[in-house]
């Protein structure tokens, strides 16, 4: 009686099976020796068989396939010689041919398991035996082995193994082999594929224009964009949201609106994907009241619509209506993922709004997007430019997964606040973990090493920017090289470098030699050199105010009053100084001098004696007013009165007094602080015990026991 394979599911050979053994019989016609199974325990419905196998039909018998034939001694020929010949079998054509096909079905087997390696191991099988016919499936499998392995040197082979072969695929298959090429960047080889295809269709298109956009060559994508066009006269939602984005990268509205035109006549306008592309395109062109149209038309608005329309308003500065639009948005039920929530902390990074910023670190941890590292890329941000390195630390080492941006933020935040030791051991770590530098990250080092002195450190690096990693500096990173020259007071040196410096000077190089004019009172030079910027920006205030201040600090008050003339002249006036600090979730803003007139009459009272309070303690510590206002935030005409009440000064003032002794005051001003005003907030730390943090026109300035971050020089 024949018993079913099947009925056998529940035998277990013994591991101690020899796997040598069996390739062994099979490669020696002569091992006759059958593998030995001692000591097993068939079990067959909990009975005991003695010989099992006795009971068992193989599947080739069922397959009406021939049994292996029993192997009988080779009888003795005799030789002319001592020696006898043996011919060694040779495997047929049909043999062959069985082989290549259970090879080919292996091969698709594991790319189905996703084992893209193991594949290509069968596959250069199949290479060595050469010419063997391959069937479409298995071609179908290798095409995908290589677009999940983004391969070059797989995709050569397999590409180069059909044409050998003689291969003619069809349009599925030469729209897969099309793909292929795309997927994994060769993009010119893609195009040549694509221009020899003797038939398109929109798959083909896609996949070719798709390419294009994800390589960055935006205006090649809309040729093949128009050329389908004409050629089809038919496109996919798929295909349109493509376009919008080569539209977008090209910052064109104009082929924007013209794709918005065929949108309209095929009827997919209200498609999510169109309507997305169409908000995305209108954004990053700048046209946001047309994204806002194409928006307030949606039916169903999704959650990248939302994102979309959000990032649209805060990248062209309308931070306040794009909260506004994230409220919406939270009210109207949609969801919110991790995009969503870096934007709410980049919002929040533009209006120093920290308590908004905790509220979506903490979404962030409850929707468990803790180790998603969009949105934890942008709480480090945030923290380093808003004094809370320490917290943006602890955020950085608790991601499993880091990219460069995350390491170029918060090296970035160590060089904003004047740590730059702790800067450059991240980069050194950096380097450890192998993680390639790029020019962001040496401006970030290099800023830290010009911000914190540490100018031996900051040569070192800035030559091995070409040395060692391959790096063309640029003008940004030759002005913190002029940085770095002019805080050791090196300005000869200064004016050298520029002028070896294998580009043109640029704004921020002269500006950084100015900067290091203003400290070291080379008035002469500075003279000079504000002259450069004038000619290169004749319409920016603070060259004239650096300028101004430089004359101030030096006496010239006829040259100084020289300035205020140029500027009337240009129609330019300085700015009321203004200084922001934070209390809650309200930013509350002073001007110098002010009279505080917005608010009541006690909390005047309040403000205005607890500045004398804070001047009358620090002269008790040593504090002595300067003579002269260097960097002066209103005009020669205000009164000596205005100098005791400056901005900051206001500012602390009410902070100290509507915040707890335990919290770290954030002040932000639209001006550099002054000379005095820096000395005074150093002292107010020292006497209060609080620490401040105040991001002014030109850097970070984080005061603790009486020292600031920057060293004095700024």
């Amino acid at each position: 009686m024949e018993i079913p394979l099947a009925f056998y599911q529940s035998l277990r050979l013994d591991d101690n099976q020899s796997n040598t053994l069996e390739s062994y019989h099979y490669s020696n016609p002569k091992f006759s020796d059958f593998p030995r199974f001692s000591g097993y325990d068939f079990s067959l419905r909990r009975r005991r068989w003695k010989n099992p196998f006795a009971r068992i039909t193989c599947s080739s018998l069922a397959q009406g396939l021939k049994p292996k034939p029993k192997l009988k001694p080779e009888p003795i020929r005799e030789t002319d010689g001592d020696h006898y010949k043996s011919k060694d079998p040779v495997l047929d054509d049909t043999q062959i041919r069985k082989s290549s096909v259970g090879l080919c079905s292996q091969i698709e087997k594991f790319v189905l398991c996703n084992k893209f390696r193991e594949a290509f191991e069968l596959f250069e099988v199949l290479e060595i035996r050469g010419s063997v016919r391959v069937g479409v499936s298995t071609y179908d499998a290798l095409v995908e082995a290589c677009i999940r392995l983004k391969s070059i040197r797989c995709v050569k082979r397999v590409f180069g193994y059909m044409m050998s072969n003689g291969f003619e695929p069809e349009q599925y298959m030469m729209n897969r082999i099309l793909l292929m090429h795309v997927k994994c960047g060769m993009i010119i080889d893609a195009r040549r594929l694509f221009d020899e295809m003797p038939e398109r269709n929109l798959f083909s298109y896609n996949s070719i224009i798709s390419g294009f956009v994800n390589f960055g060559n935006y205006f090649e994508a809309l040729n093949l964009f128009k050329m389908m066009w004409e050629e089809l006269s038919d496109c996919e939602t798929h295909t349109f949201a493509v376009a919008l984005r080569a539209a977008a990268g090209l910052g064109s509205v104009y082929v924007g609106k013209q794709l918005h035109v065929c949108a309209l006549k095929l009827g997919v306008v209200g498609n999510t994907f169109v309507s997305c592309g169409l908000i995305d395109m209108y954004s990053k062109c700048g046209d946001i009241e047309d994204a806002r149209c194409v928006f307030d038309g949606m039916i169903e608005k999704s959650t990248v619509a939302w994102n979309n329309i959000v990032a649209g308003y805060a990248l062209h500065g309308f931070s306040e209506e794009a909260l506004c639009l994230l409220y919406e948005m939270r009210d109207s039920g949609a969801s919110i993922d991790q995009f969503t929530l870096s934007i709410m902390i980049r919002i929040s990074t533009r209006l120093a709004k920290l308590d908004l910023t905790k509220q979506a670190h903490a979404r962030l941890i409850r929707s468990g997007f803790e180790s998603e590292i969009v949105a934890n890329t942008a709480l480090v941000d945030f923290y380093s430019k808003w004094g809370r390195v320490d917290t943006a630390r602890y955020i950085f080492d608790r991601l499993p997964r880091k990219n460069i941006i995350l390491w170029n933020a918060l090296m970035g935040g160590y060089a904003n606040h004047g740590r730059g030791t702790d800067a450059i051991s991240l980069y050194e770590k950096m380097l450890r973990e192998k993680v390639s530098p790029n020019h962001v990250t040496f401006l970030a080092v290099l800023s830290a090493c010009a911000y914190s002195g540490l100018s031996e450190r900051g040569w070192d690096i800035f030559l091995s920017m070409g040395e060692v990693h391959g790096i063309k500096p640029r003008a940004m990173h030759y002005a913190c090289m002029i940085e770095i020259l002019g805080r050791d007071g090196l300005l000869d040196e200064a004016i050298a470098f520029i002028r070896r410096a294998p580009l043109k000077p640029t704004v921020n190089m002269w500006a950084a030699l100015l900067n290091a004019c203003r400290m070291h009172g080379n008035l002469e030079l500075g003279r000079v050199v504000a002259e450069k910027l004038y000619e290169m920006e004749p319409e920016k205030l603070g060259n004239y105010v650096v300028m101004y201040n430089v004359y101030n600090s030096m006496g010239k008050t006829a040259e100084a009053a020289g300035v205020l003339d140029a500027l009337e002249s240009k129609g330019l006036r300085m700015m009321p100084a203004c200084t922001w600090v934070e209390v809650g979730d309200q930013s509350h803003s002073f001007l110098s001098g002010d009279k505080c007139d917005s608010y009541s009459e006690t909390v005047k009272r309040q403000i205005y004696q607890k500045v004398d309070e804070l001047m009358e303690e620090i002269c008790e510590y040593g504090y002595s007013a300067e003579e002269k206002n260097v960097l002066p935030d209103v005009d020669e005409n205000e009164e000596k009165r205005v100098v005791r009440y400056h901005s900051e000064k206001l500012a602390i003032a009410y902070g100290l007094v509507n915040t707890p002794e335990w919290n770290q005051l954030q002040i932000t001003q639209n001006h550099r602080i002054c000379k005095d005003c820096h000395k005074v907030v150093e002292f107010i730390s020292l006497v209060t015990g609080r620490e401040m943090v105040v991001r002014d026109a030109s850097r970070f300035h984080h005061f603790k026991e009486g020292k600031c971050s920057c060293g004095g020089y700024w």
